[in-house]
Formats: C-alpha cells, structure tokens, sequence
C-alpha cells in the first residue's frame, strides 16, 4: 500500500471515531496552545522591554541620591543628599571612557497654556547634551545651546503630545508657551517615543535649561546643597568597561561626599547593561520553565494518543488479520497505524495553533498588551506534535504489525 492509499485509510479511521479521535488531541492541542500563548505574550513583552531599554540607551548610567537599586558595588542606605551640578561637572572631567554627562530636575503638575488650551504635564530641566546621551531626536527646530543654558533662557523643546493637545498638531517652533505662568519661547520639537512599558507617556513633556527649570520653578532646592540635580546621566562610551567607569564614579563621588572608607555609599549608581543581563537571565530561566511545561503537556498528550491507539489496534484485530489474509504486509500495518498517531497529533498541533494565535490575541486586546506570535515556534510546536505522533504511535503501529493473522481472525 503507497503512502497516499495510508493516509485515506488512517483518516477514514480516525473519522468513523471522531468524538474518541477528538479527546485524544485534546492533550496535544493544550500544549500547543499553551506554547503559543506564553512565548507570545513572553515574546511581546520582551520586545516592549528592549524598545524602553532602547529608549534610555543601552549604555547609560544613571547617578541619584539614596540607596542603590541594582548594578555597582553597593546597596545599602543612606543619608539621600542630593548629587549637584559640581558631581556631574566632576564626572565628566576625571572619568575617562564616557561620551558625555548631563544632570536632570523634574517640575511636576505645570500648567502649559497656548491660545485657548491648558494643559498640565511634567517639565523636565537638562543640559544640552542630555539630547543625546538619552536619545532624544531633535525632529524640527533646535536644543538650547551651553550658553543659553548658563544663562537661564527661557527656551522649550516639546514633546509631540504637547505638540498635539496643546498646539492641535501644528509647528510650535517659534510660538510663545506659558508655562507656570511664564512666558517661554518653543525653540525645538522631539520625536515621538510612545508609552513606557509601564504605560506611562514619555511624549507628555516640555524641555527647558535646567537651570531655568531650577530658578523658576524652584526645583530639586534645598538650602543646604549647592545647584542640586535629581539625577544624573553619563553616557558610556562604545567599548569601554562599564564595571570600571562604575568603580570610578563611585570612587569620586565617595571622595566629593565624604564618606569614611567601610561607610554604606548615599547614592547609587545604576547600570542599564546590568538590568538587561538580569532580563535576560530572567528569560532564559522562563523559557526552561516555558519548555518544561510544554513537554509535559505534550507528553501527557502522547500517552492518550499511545493510550487511544491501542485500543484501536484490540478493536479492529479482525480487521488486521482480514488484511494480513489478504496479501498485506506487516509494513502496511504498521504504516496506517503509525500515520494514524501522526494525523492525529499534527491534526491537534493545526487546531492548537489556532486556538493558541487566537487566545493571544483576545488576551493581548484585553490586557492592551504588546504580542508577537513567533514563527519560528509556531514550526517547533507543529515540528513536536508531529514528534509525539511518531514516538507514542511506534508502539501502538508495532504491536499491531506483529499480530498473527489466524488468530486475529480468531479474535472476537
């Protein structure tokens, strides 16, 4: 018998029992539909992950204030004073290997007017180079210039949410913004950069010299610190030693902040490389755990498969012996009933395929998540189905290849 002639008998088989044939994909179906679903989501998130990452650049520091959070050689506690002007200025004339280094002080809750439309968002003081160093796009207009930073120019760069709501889409280069009840000159847009993956909104934001930001709107002061900042970035430079540069940080601001040798640092200096070996070491964790959980179900699948095949082979044992009678050869048998577990598997891998592409998407428009259906394990999870079907069905097809055609007939 060919191999066509097979699979007509296999599925006319498996049709004459479609409620048991059914049951018995049920197996392979959840996990091919499970796999689907969690390295989606997993694939998805990810994505949205290294987008946020990319976002703030790969190779940045991140200098505050208080105990550290991950990444340098510290974690413990301290006193919060804030980091100033004169660190970030320390940072980028004694540590070698860095591309630049710009402070930031957030004013949260301003009011934006123009024309008509109020509207409150955060503005975010910088220094010129902060453009870069975040990866901030200058898309129409200019930055503010070191000099006009020093001198406290009131000057703005928005973000294309203020460029929506405020300016109702139109060019705000070279209108006149009142913000906090100041009037200030849009001199810049940025490009858009979308939601965080906490679903924040990065685009819902006015830039402005951060020394401006500090004298109007008074933030980040305190009347013990000198030209405080909330935070400070420094750009690792491409190919550099990101541990040493932390080493080197933490050493000079120990210094500039008097802390005795053995003290807990009071401030931390984050490392966004250090985030995303955690990440990724995070993944490959969930992804053993992801293949785990799959090969179990499949496996729990392929024994009902095993299961359902062999009582297949006790029910049509006259059938056997009425073909071996007639002139088939063990390979016949054992052919139709090892397509049989193949159809049956790789039948359940398709319906699991469209149930799992199909729950994605109902979950991901639900949670308003970020999905990516990966073919590559769309193939593996069809490639294992069909796996399962041969391994479970080579026992079931072998048993009933070796049955003796007397007694089959014999069989009742």
């Amino acid at each position: 018998m060919n191999l066509l002639a097979s699979i007509r008998v296999a599925l006319t088989a498996l049709r004459i029992n479609a409620l048991r044939s059914s049951l018995a994909m049920l197996g392979v179906i959840i996990g091919v539909a499970s796999v689907i679903v969690l390295v989606s989501i997993s694939e998805g998130t990810k994505q949205a992950v290294e987008a946020q990452i990319a976002s703030f650049g790969a190779n940045l520091l991140i200098v505050r204030p208080g105990a550290s959070i991950f990444g340098g050689r510290r974690g413990a506690g301290g006193t919060g004073t804030p980091v100033t002007d004169a660190d970030a200025e320390a940072i980028r004339d004694q540590v070698s290997g860095i591309d630049g280094v710009s402070g930031e002080v957030n004013a949260m809750g301003l009011s934006v007017v123009f024309g008509g439309v109020n509207w409150s968002t955060r503005i975010t003081g910088v220094n010129p180079s902060f453009f870069g160093i975040r990866d901030w796009t200058i898309e129409e207009g200019r930055a503010f210039s070191v000099e006009e930073e020093q001198s406290a120019r009131r000057l703005a760069v928005v973000g294309q949410t203020i460029i929506d709501e405020v300016f109702d889409g139109a060019s705000p280069v070279g209108q006149s913004l009142r913000i906090g009840g100041q009037q200030f000159e849009v001199i810049g847009t940025v490009a858009a950069k979308g939601e965080t993956s906490f679903g924040s909104d990065q685009d819902d934001i006015v830039f402005a010299p951060l020394s401006t930001v500090r004298q109007r709107f008074g933030a980040s002061e305190t009347p013990t610190v000198r030209d405080p900042v909330q935070t400070i970035y420094v750009a690792v430079g491409d190919g550099e030693n990101t541990d040493r540069i932390i080493a080197d940080i933490q050493d000079l601001l120990r210094i500039r902040r008097d802390i005795q040798p053995g003290a807990d640092d009071d401030f931390s200096v984050a490392s966004l490389a250090e985030f995303i070996r955690a990440r990724n070491e995070t993944e490959s964790q969930l992804g053993l755990l992801l293949a785990v959980g799959a090969g179990i179900v499949l496996l729990v699948g392929g024994i009902g498969i095993m299961n359902i095949m062999l009582v297949s082979v006790t029910e049509r044992t006259r059938e056997i012996g009425l073909r071996l009678a007639v002139g088939a050869r063990a390979s016949d048998i054992r052919n139709q009933f090892l397509i049989e577990s193949i159809v049956l598997c790789v039948t359940g891998g398709l319906v699991g395929l469209v149930v799992g592409v199909g729950g994605t998407i109902a979950y991901a428009n639900v949670g308003e998540l970020e999905i990516s259906v990966n073919p590559g394990i769309v193939a593996v999870a069809i490639g294992a189905s069909a796996f399962v079907g041969v391994f479970f069905g080579l026992y079931p097809a072998h048993r009933a290849a070796r049955l003796n055609p007397i007694e089959a007939l014999r069989f009742e």
